[in-house]
C-alpha cells in the first residue's frame, strides 16, 4: 500500500504541474508484483496453519475457513470504499475516490488503507503472542500425560 501511495502521489504531483505526464503503466508493476507475492504468502501460510492446528478430519473445514475469510474479505473491503466514497464527498466536496482521477485523492484513501493494514499486522502479533502461550502451556500438559503414560506402561510386567 505504501508503494501504490508513493506512485500516486507523483502521478497526482505530475498532473498538477500542468506538463504533459509521462508515465508508462510499467509504474504499477512493483505494487502489482508485490501484491501477489503477499497474497501467495498470505494463502499458503493461512492453510498450512489451519492444516497444521487442525485434526486430518477437518482439513475440508480448514479449506472452508480460507474461503470464507476471502468473502469476508471482500465484502469488507466493498463496504469501506462506498463508506470512504460517501464520508469524504459530504458537503458537496469531491471523493477521494472521484470518478474523475484528478480531482480525487486516491492517495488519501491508499493512506487510510495502509494505517489500517498496521493495526491488522499488530492484531495479528497479538494473535501470535496469545497463540504461542496457549500452544506452549498445552504441549507442557500433553507432554505430562504422555510421560505419565509411558511410565504407567513401563511399570507394567
Amino acid at each position: 500500500m505504501v508503494v501504490s501511495t508513493i506512485v500516486e502521489t507523483i502521478r497526482r504531483d505530475l498532473a498538477n504541474s500542468n506538463t504533459t505526464i509521462v508515465m508508462s503503466a510499467m509504474w504499477l508493476v512493483l505494487q502489482f508484483v508485490l501484491l501477489g507475492l503477499t497474497e501467495a504468502f498470505n494463502a499458503i501460510g493461512q492453510l498450512e496453519f489451519y492444516y497444521s492446528e487442525l485434526p486430518n478430519s477437518m482439513s475440508s473445514l480448514a479449506m472452508v475457513m480460507f474461503m470464507v475469510s476471502v468473502a469476508v474479505a471482500s465484502l469488507v473491503a466493498s463496504l469501506l470504499t462506498n463508506i470512504m466514497d460517501s464520508v469524504t464527498g459530504q458537503g458537496g466536496g469531491v471523493s477521494w475516490l472521484s470518478s474523475d482521477i484528478e480531482k480525487g485523492h486516491v492517495d488519501y484513501y491508499y493512506w487510510l488503507l495502509t494505517f489500517l493494514t498496521l493495526l491488522n499486522f499488530v492484531y495479528y502479533l497479538i494473535c501470535c503472542r496469545v497463540h504461542q502461550s496457549f500452544s506452549s502451556s498445552e504441549s507442557r500438559l500433553s507432554h505430562a500425560i504422555d510421560k505419565e503414560r509411558f511410565d504407567g506402561i513401563e511399570g507394567k510386567p
